[in-house]
């Protein structure tokens, strides 16, 4: 049986290069199916919308650097 979804314990670095894998769009199969099982999926949300709000901030300042 499985582990309960919660009590999955997932490193942050395995979890940030998921989510940074998942924002290039590229990943092998067993890699992904590695992290389906191993990561929790609330800290792959929580990484995920940190790190869509750090894209979306670098934007805004390097519009307002090459604009100003």
């Amino acid at each position: 049986m499985t582990e309960p979804l919660h009590k999955r314990k997932g490193s942050l670095g395995g979890t940030v290069r998921a989510v940074l894998w998942g924002f290039l769009g590229v990943r092998r199969n067993a890699d992904y199916q590695n992290d389906i099982a191993r990561l929790n999926p609330l800290h792959l949300i929580a990484v995920g919308v940190g790190m869509a709000f750090l894209f979306v901030l670098a934007l805004i300042l390097l519009v307002n650097w090459v604009a100003g």
